[in-house]
């Protein structure tokens, strides 16, 4: 039986990416449920829905909305999952909450999104490591080239961490200006990032 609307995912990995491997060890990160940091965001195709408007296939990969697998406390305390529950290893995920598709190293951003790489600071006195607002498209819709230098506007990015690499998804409709693209701006990646 298929959804109408809802794509029917599993999580690669667990819901939350609370932990690393170091060392031979397990070093746990995060110990908080609502923290959105820390919960996964990508997943793989189980089922397709009936109206499938991206064509998402099954066995495809997606980056999602950190609410799919998040758990949560009502207002009495209890612990809830999330609308998209579906069981433990089965999720419900409208479309509206897809960003991406592909698998690792071939993604395509979904219609009116873009995923930006952050710039490193060239200000020396300046005690943030990256440039505020602007950045270098690495996925985007169409709408934008790979490596075309952007600027965005404040508080409109979201951050994902997709193969090693931090990024910041921002919706077409928020990029406001394009720059030109010297060849010489640094990204940031921070090694925190690299481990992910």
């Amino acid at each position: 039986m298929k959804s109408l609307y809802d794509i029917v995912v599993k999580p690669v990995g667990k819901r939350y990416n609370n932990s690393k491997k170091v060392e031979g060890g397990n070093l746990i990160l995060n110990t908080e449920v609502f923290n959105h940091s820390y919960i996964n965001k990508r997943a793989k195709v189980i089922s397709t829905p009936l109206h499938n408007p991206f064509g998402i296939e099954v066995g495809e990969q997606l980056i999602i909305h950190h609410n799919v697998f998040r758990r949560w406390h009502d207002v009495k305390g209890r612990e809830k999952n999330s609308r998209g529950f579906l069981n433990e290893s089965e999720y419900f995920v409208s479309s509206d909450q897809v960003y991406m598709r592909g698998k690792p190293g071939s993604w395509k951003a979904i219609p009116g999104y873009t995923f930006v790489k952050p710039l490193k600071s060239i200000d020396d006195l300046d005690v943030n490591n990256e440039r505020p607002l602007v950045g270098v498209v690495k996925y985007s819709d169409g709408t934008f080239l790979p490596t075309q230098l952007v600027g965005f506007c404040p508080s409109m990015e979201f951050e994902f961490i997709i193969d090693g690499e931090r990024l910041y998804r921002i919706m077409n409709k928020f990029i406001n200006i394009e720059y030109e693209y010297k060849g010489n701006e640094e990204e940031y990646n921070p090694s925190w990032a690299q481990s992910c």
